[in-house]
């Protein structure tokens, strides 16, 4: 498939700057893939269309201050710095700009050298591998020197660094929020726990396997980073009941789908265990363990845009996309949400 079947014209204005102000009062479009049919709701009544017995799975990773700039020690040159992913002790993956700057042995200064940097390995499009040198709890000095990493099409200033994490966010280490899950508040969750749904929760660190553009015109020539993921053997008993008993998998945004799938690709079932996955699901996958998926709406030409049309089709996912616009739907991070059964 190429790259262009997965392209449509948005306007600039529905790209959502800001998040609403309760979570929750986001618009939802629901797409019944049988049908074809959409329907446009409020993320309030997804209740509605979940039942007794169904569990819903949404990724628990947090986001992490992860956006630093310092400056390059010989030169005062000002350095930008987005923590990607852990490697080992306190060697990262990281995204410089501008990359050109630096080179092995390069040492950056955060914060007056409260956190310092040093080049290790470089490699293509921007990705760097530091060794970090600070005191005390590195993700501590993070918090003092960083900033949450808003995607580059968000060019206002978040008044409230939470609002980009989910309210379920625990464990850190994500590069990008999930956010499918930002519709989410606690009032919600406790209604669709009272209405007898299972609520799991899976971890996908969110890192440059996630977001990386597409650079490649043949999409099956494209390569996903790897990212971590974890599932506790008391949600893979949830899941494998779930499923014995008939009921529905409700995966919340693509990182949770990415996660079910790739385990149950490489156990041919759910079962404790941790890892890295480089899936790249687009059309022609066959799904094995989600039955609904909660989603936003989703850039052009993205890894994320090809994997909900894998879920349902290409034609219906473009279709209801040109009917958002039409309808002036939020999209993005802080946009709208969409409902896929």
């Amino acid at each position: 498939m190429q790259l262009t079947d997965f392209d449509y014209e948005l306007p600039p204005e529905l790209i959502a700057q800001v998040p609403l102000e309760r979570r929750d009062q986001s618009r939802m479009m629901v797409l019944h893939r049988d049908t074809g049919e959409l329907e446009h709701r409020t993320f309030t009544d997804v209740i509605d269309y979940l039942e007794k017995g169904d569990t819903l799975v949404l990724n628990d990773t947090k986001v992490m201050p992860a956006r630093l700039i310092g400056v390059k020690e010989e030169t005062d040159a000002i350095i930008e710095v987005l923590l990607l992913k852990q490697l080992e002790g306190d060697c990262w993956e990281t995204l410089v700009k501008p990359q050109k700057r630096v080179k092995e042995g390069t040492v950056i200064s955060f914060g007056d050298g409260k956190l310092k940097a040093t080049c290790i390995a470089k490699f293509d499009e921007g990705i760097t591998h530091f060794k970090l040198a600070y005191e005390g709890i590195l993700y501590e000095v993070l918090d003092e020197l960083g900033t949450m990493p808003l995607p580059p099409y968000i060019h206002e200033r978040l008044e409230e660094g939470s609002r980009y994490n989910t309210v379920y966010a625990k464990n850190i280490g994500s590069a990008a929020a999930p956010t499918a899950g930002l519709h989410f508040t606690e009032e919600l969750l406790n209604k669709i726990k009272e209405k007898g749904v299972n609520i799991a929760y899976v971890t996908l660190h969110v890192g440059l396997g996630t977001f990386r553009p597409v650079h490649v015109e043949n999409i099956e020539e494209h390569h996903m980073h790897s990212e971590y993921y974890e599932m506790s053997e008391e949600v893979a008993e949830l899941l494998t009941k779930t499923k014995e008993e008939g009921h529905h998998i409700v995966a919340v945004g693509t990182t949770s789908v990415r996660t079910l799938e790739t385990i149950m690709q490489k156990y041919n079932r759910f079962c404790a265990c941790s890892g890295w996955t480089d899936i790249f699901i687009y059309p022609g996958y066959k799904f094995l363990a989600v039955d609904h998926l909660i989603t936003n709406f989703h850039l052009p030409k993205s890894t994320l845009l090809m994997l909900i049309s894998a879920f349902a089709s290409r034609e219906q996912v473009l279709t209801a996309y040109n009917e958002a616009i039409r309808m002036k739907y939020r999209f993005f991070s802080f946009g709208d949400s969409m409902l896929i059964l």
